[in-house]
């Protein structure tokens, strides 16, 4: 009977183990910003493709998944239903493209902070991440 244990312990890997979240990060908001972008590059190590559907995160009412399209001239958000994560790939959510938005945030993100948030996978189930904020682009220090 323990050797049943050990083998169906064995089998039954954690989900962690199946998605890994390398260098998840924000950009520091500027002062009254009701949203936040979130970054991150999303490896799943399974046989099988995975899929990211949703996020939450106690510093934001809400989150959604976006991507940024270009429309003629124009730089377009659009909320999406979610990002497929190839087998034994990567996917990666980067400024001017796919982007975690936080919604409605509870307050200013600020340069160094850890924002924890918890990522929904469809296989993978939920993994729970820290977002390392960074400076807001275009913000020189000193004001």
């Amino acid at each position: 009977m323990r050797y049943l244990a050990l083998a169906l312990a064995l089998v039954a890997s954690p989900a962690l183990a199946q998605v890994e979240i390398d260098k998840p990060w924000a950009r520091a908001t500027a002062p009254g910003a009701k949203v936040a972008a979130g970054y991150m590059v999303i490896r799943n190590k399974a046989a099988s493709a995975d899929r990211l559907v949703g996020a939450s995160s106690p510093a934001a009412a809400r989150m959604e998944t976006h991507v940024t399209m270009r429309d003629g001239d124009i730089m377009r958000m659009r909320e999406v239903k979610g990002y497929d994560i190839p087998a034994g790939g990567s996917f990666e959510l980067k400024p001017g493209g796919a982007h975690l938005m936080f919604v409605d945030i509870k307050q200013p993100f600020k340069e160094g902070e850890r924002i924890r948030a918890t990522l929904r996978f469809e296989k993978a189930g939920e993994v729970h991440v820290e977002f390392h904020v960074g400076r807001l682009t275009g913000q020189r220090h000193g004001h």
